[in-house]
């Protein structure tokens, strides 16, 4: 039994004995690409049903058929936690959803703030961005990349129960607010813009009870680099990391 090297993303359900149809691209890929011919081996996730090794039974220029052989990992699925942010210049936008289904976020949400630069996401774009990063990272869960919406609307309707971490100047350090909180529950993590949140939104986001204001630290961040270092202080304080 050949080990399975390459890791595919499949919208398909998995389990003993299924054949998995696939699709013109992922045919070109695995054997155009990778030069995978029948028999080979392919570890297959679909983000519900684990990670299953599966066997090339049908190879073609466009198209093909894995069939699921054996389980090798059952579904690990991440913290409760969401990630807030404002898109930014594209390419940073991709790192962003990259870094954050890398670092274990299970909903990615995009916002549009008064100072957001971007009015509209692909979200299909950023959506694929997530299964990539999870095929490369060895995660068997992928997030969702939701729709673009304002950051009025999604407060306005925000659940009791889910905190917000708010990535803002603030006299208390991320790690020290945290430990202070000392909950494991649902979260979210909220990075502003480039231009900062206006003074409304401050306003509104410091009168929510569910929200801990937090500095990360005496320099200014780029909006990316405040994503990952804000996802990394949660996950070593209270997600799986801890």
């Amino acid at each position: 039994m050949t080990d399975a090297k390459i890791r595919l993303y499949v919208d398909q359900p998995l389990g003993p004995g299924q054949s998995v149809p696939l699709t013109a691209d992922q045919a070109h890929y695995l054997f155009a690409v990778m030069r995978l011919g029948k028999g080979a081996a392919v570890a297959l996730f679909n983000g519900r049903d684990g990670e299953w090794r599966a066997e090339v039974i049908e190879a073609g220029k466009r198209g093909g058929i894995l069939l699921c052989t054996a389980q090798m990992r059952p579904l690990q699925l991440p913290p409760d936690l969401w990630l807030l942010f404002a898109p930014i210049k594209k390419a940073r936008t991709d790192f962003i959803v990259e870094k954050a289904t890398e670092m274990g976020a299970a909903r990615i949400q995009p916002v549009q703030t008064q100072h957001t630069n971007s009015e509209r996401i692909r979200q299909d774009r950023l959506q694929a961005h997530a299964v990539e990063a999870a095929e490369q990272c060895g995660s068997t869960f992928v997030p969702e990349v939701a729709e673009l919406v304002p950051l009025d609307r999604l407060l306005a309707a925000w659940p009791a129960e889910r905190r917000i971490l708010w990535c803002n100047e603030s006299l208390l350090g991320a790690r020290a607010a945290l430990l202070s909180e000392g909950t494991r529950g649902p979260w979210a993590i909220l990075v502003g813009p480039e231009g900062g949140f206006s003074e409304r939104e401050k306003t509104r986001l410091a009168q929510m009870p569910q929200v801990t204001p937090v500095s990360l630290g005496p320099r200014i961040l780029r909006a990316d680099t405040a994503a990952v270092a804000a996802l990394t202080l949660w996950q070593a304080v209270l997600g799986d990391w801890a």
